[in-house]
């Protein structure tokens, strides 16, 4: 029988504090776009950044999850089988590269009207992706993933972060810089612009506004307009285009703020 703990013996390592998460500047964010045009990650950065998914989301989005709004049909449809030839997208952010593949809470799973310079640049990596799997022939592993190796397989994320440290290098940002801190800058540039704490919290996949006033305290500023059109006047797309309404079922029944989201069929945004 063992009469005390041995384990009180033991002195355990000090861990180290982790450094506070920091958001880019307009300017900056404008900056690292322009760095990562040359990456393969481009596309995986425009589309964190223009829509504040996390980065274990981004990396489980897959291309039956980017839709495309069918007029013909009054539906969302995959780009699998639509294609592009579009006006309006969105992506199901229903998944996440996490123990089970969901996401982090149930809370997280949304569904996200994409602005036009994300559907531009996921249009032209879809055509790049397809290349790729031409060239890698019978190496290629289908897992029908958005962002993915050039054989098809997931992305791993320390590699993420090696990239991504190398676009922000060479954006005169320094290397000091995180994958996960396009979401706080997400909400910084949005906070920045006048939209409301609330349209922020379901944008990023939070049950309710103190969740995001905790995690991003730094990043808001007291707060008017919404996600993909906000973003597209924040990043100065020419193709200004008049959103039309959409509505699903009794969705027009749904209050002001329920309606900031896209429902999918048969999901939970």
């Amino acid at each position: 029988m063992v009469l005390r703990n041995v384990a009180e013996l033991v002195t355990t390592p000090k861990g180290k504090t982790g450094r506070p998460s920091k958001a880019l500047t307009l300017a900056q964010a404008k900056s690292l776009l322009s760095a990562a045009e040359s990456s393969s990650l481009h596309a995986y950065v425009l589309l964190s950044l223009m829509t504040g998914i996390r980065t274990e989301e981004a990396r489980a989005l897959r291309w039956d999850h980017v839709v495309a709004w069918v007029e013909k049909a009054g539906a969302w449809r995959p780009v699998t089988e639509a294609g592009f030839d579009h006006e309006r997208f969105a992506i199901y952010v229903w998944r996440a590269d996490r123990v089970g593949g969901d996401t982090k809470t149930r809370k997280s799973r949304r569904t996200l009207e994409l602005p036009q310079q994300a559907i531009d640049e996921l249009r032209q990596h879809h055509a790049r992706q397809a290349a790729q799997r031409l060239k890698a022939g019978e190496a290629w592993q289908d897992h029908g993933l958005t962002f993915c190796t050039t054989v098809g397989t997931p992305l791993d994320a320390h590699n993420v972060r090696r990239s991504f440290r190398a676009i922000t290098k060479k954006a005169g940002l320094g290397k000091e810089w995180t994958p996960r801190e396009l979401r706080h800058s997400f909400v910084s540039i949005m906070s920045d612009n006048g939209v409301p704490l609330e349209t922020i919290a379901d944008l990023v996949g939070h049950a309710g506004t103190r969740v995001t006033e905790q995690v991003y305290r730094h990043q808001l500023k007291p707060v008017i307009t919404e996600g993909a059109g906000t973003i597209d006047t924040i990043f100065g797309d020419s193709k200004k285009k008049q959103r039309k309404k959409f509505t699903v079922g009794r969705d027009s029944q749904m209050s002001a703020r329920s309606r900031r989201r896209i429902q999918g069929p048969g999901k939970s945004a």
